[in-house]
C-alpha cells in the first residue's frame, strides 16, 4: 500500500500569527503567492484566526482585499482559514444570521476549506458554520480541540470524531494548539478515529515542546492523512514545525507528498529577509522561537506562557511567574477542564494571575468568566462544581440551550449603524464582527481627514 502524507501550509496564517502577532501585509505576501501554489500543497491557510482583526487594527488593510488579492495569484491549491464556529474570527458568540452571511461571503471571496472549531468542543457551537460553509459549497473540516486532563481520554476523542461525522464534516482535524499531543497518544488518537470514521484526518500541532516532528511521524504511520506545517523562516517554537525539513524526511521515509522542494526552498528564500528584518524591528521575540518543555507539565500552551510572563513583567511583578503558572492548572479544572485555546486560554490565564495577586481565589473574577460559568460560552466538558459555581455566581441560573439561541438578528442593525461608510455586505460584516475597528478603518478609507491614527501597541497573541 502506498504511504501518502499532505502538507497544509501555515506561514500566511498561523507561522506568522504564532510568531509576529499576524504583522505581516499583504504586499510583503503577494511575490511569493504564485510559488507557494506550485509547490504541491493540500492547501494554503491563508485567512481566519486573527489575520482579519490584525489587518484592520494594525496594517490599516481590508481583509477582504487581501483575500481576493491572494485569490488571485493561488489558481491551483486550496486556500484555507481558520473560524472560531459561533464566535467567528472574534470573541464572543455572533448571531446566527451574521455566521451564515460570514461564511457566504467568505466562499464567495475566494475561501475552500473552512476549518471550524468550537473552545470547548460544544457541537452545538458548531451546527450553523457546518451548515453555512456547506450551503455555500465549501468543504467543512471540523476540529477537536485537543487537550488532556481525566476527562479527555481517547475514548472521549473517538466517541467526539463519532459525533462530529454524523453532524455533516467533510474532514476532521486533530487541533493541538498547546503542543501537548505526545507521539504515543497522536498514534493512538489518529488510529481509533480511522477506525471509526471515514473522514480524512488533518493533524495540527505546534512546536513548543519539543516533541511534533516525532508525533508527526507516528500520526502519520497511523494513517494521518495531511499535517499541517510552515516554511522555516517561521517556524519551531510557538508555531509549526518546519516544512522544509519534515517534507524532505517523509520522502526519504517513502512517503508521497506531492511537494516540490525546490519550490518550498525558493519561498524560504522569499522570506528569510522578512523573518531577519521583523526581528531586527523586534516584533519576533526570540523567545517565541524557544522549545518550553513545560508546556506538557502544565498544559499551557507557547504563546499562553509568554503572555503571562509579559504580563507579570508590566506589573513588576514576573517572580511570581512561577505561582501563576502552577495556580493555572487548578484554575482550569475548577472551570470543568476546558481546552486552553482562545478565548478560554486568555481567560483562565488571566483568574489565575488574580487569584495570585489578590492572595485569595476568586475574589475578583473578570465579567468573562462569569459569563462562562453562566453557560454563555456553552457547555463546559466537565460540570463546574457547585462551590466554585456559587463563589463565581452566586445563585444565578445557568444557561442550558445553545447560547447562540439568546441572540436576535444582527446584520440589519450593523447595516444600518454603519451605512454612512460601508460600500459593500463585506463592509458591514466587518463591521458587526470589529465595530470600533471597521468604522475607524472604513472612515480612513473614506474620508482622508478622519483622523484616527492606527494601534501600535503590542497585542496578546491568540492561542489557536
Amino acid at each position: 500500500m502506498e504511504k501518502r502524507i499532505r502538507f497544509t501550509e501555515t506561514v500566511l496564517r498561523d507561522g506568522q500569527q504564532s510568531q509576529i502577532a499576524t504583522r505581516m501585509t499583504t504586499a510583503e505576501m503577494t511575490p511569493v503567492l504564485q510559488t507557494l501554489d506550485e509547490a504541491g500543497y493540500h492547501a494554503l491557510e491563508v485567512w481566519g484566526g486573527a489575520t482579519f482583526d490584525s489587518c484592520l487594527r494594525f496594517l490599516n488593510e481590508d481583509p477582504w482585499e487581501r483575500l481576493r488579492t491572494i485569490r488571485q495569484e493561488v489558481k491551483n491549491t486550496k486556500l484555507q482559514m481558520l473560524l472560531r464556529g459561533q464566535n467567528l474570527l472574534g470573541y464572543k458568540n455572533y448571531p446566527d444570521d451574521i455566521v451564515r452571511a460570514f461564511i457566504t461571503k467568505s466562499i464567495e471571496n475566494g475561501i475552500d476549506i473552512i476549518r471550524v472549531f468550537d473552545a470547548l468542543n460544544d457541537l452545538r457551537n458548531l451546527e450553523t458554520a457546518i451548515a453555512a460553509t456547506k450551503e455555500a459549497g465549501g468543504h467543512c473540516q471540523v476540529a477537536i480541540s485537543y487537550t488532556t486532563s481525566d476527562f479527555h481520554t481517547i475514548d472521549y476523542y473517538r466517541g467526539l470524531s463519532k459525533e462530529i461525522a454524523k453532524i455533516g464534516a467533510d474532514s476532521l482535524c486533530i487541533k493541538d494548539m498547546a503542543g501537548v499531543l505526545t507521539p504515543q497518544k497522536g498514534y493512538e488518537l489518529v488510529s481509533q478515529i480511522k477506525d471509526s470514521t471515514e473522514l480524512l484526518v488533518d493533524v495540527h500541532t505546534h512546536a513548543t515542546s519539543g516533541i511534533a516532528e516525532m508525533t508527526y511521524l507516528k500520526v502519520a504511520e497511523a494513517g494521518a492523512d495531511i499535517i499541517d506545517t510552515a516554511i522555516s523562516s517561521f517556524a519551531g517554537g510557538t508555531s509549526q514545525p518546519a516544512t522544509e525539513s519534515l517534507a524532505l524526511a517523509f520522502e526519504e521515509l517513502g512517503y508521497d507528498t506531492r511537494l516540490d522542494l525546490g519550490k518550498i526552498n525558493e519561498a524560504a528564500e522569499y522570506f528569510n529577509p522578512l523573518r531577519d528584518r521583523f526581528r531586527a524591528e523586534g516584533l519576533l521575540n526570540a523567545k517565541v522561537k524557544d522549545t518550553e518543555p513545560k508546556t506538557l507539565i502544565y498544559q499551557v500552551p507557547g504563546g499562553m506562557l509568554s503572555n503571562l510572563l509579559s504580563q507579570l513583567k508590566e506589573l513588576g511583578l514576573e517572580q511570581r511567574y512561577e505561582e501563576v503558572l502552577a495556580e493555572v492548572p487548578k484554575v482550569r479544572a475548577d472551570l470543568g477542564f476546558p481546552p486552553l485555546v482562545t478565548p478560554l486560554s486568555q481567560m483562565v490565564g488571566t483568574q489565575a494571575v488574580m487569584n495570585v495577586l489578590t492572595g485569595e481565589r476568586y475574589k475578583n473574577v473578570p465579567l468573562e468568566i462569569k459569563d462562562y460559568v453562566r453557560g454563555l460560552y456553552g457547555k463546559s466538558p466537565v460540570a463546574i462544581a457547585s462551590e466554585i459555581r456559587q463563589q463565581i455566581i452566586g445563585d444565578e441560573a445557568v444557561v442550558t440551550q445553545r447560547p447562540a439561541d439568546l441572540l436576535q438578528p444582527g446584520l440589519e442593525h450593523s447595516e444600518a449603524e454603519i451605512s454612512q461608510y460601508a460600500k459593500s455586505e463585506e463592509d458591514i460584516l466587518s463591521y458587526a464582527l470589529f465595530p470600533e475597528q471597521a468604522r475607524d478603518f472604513l472612515g480612513r478609507r473614506e474620508n482622508p481627514f478622519y483622523d484616527v491614527p492606527l494601534q501600535k501597541v503590542s497585542v496578546t497573541l491568540d492561542i489557536n
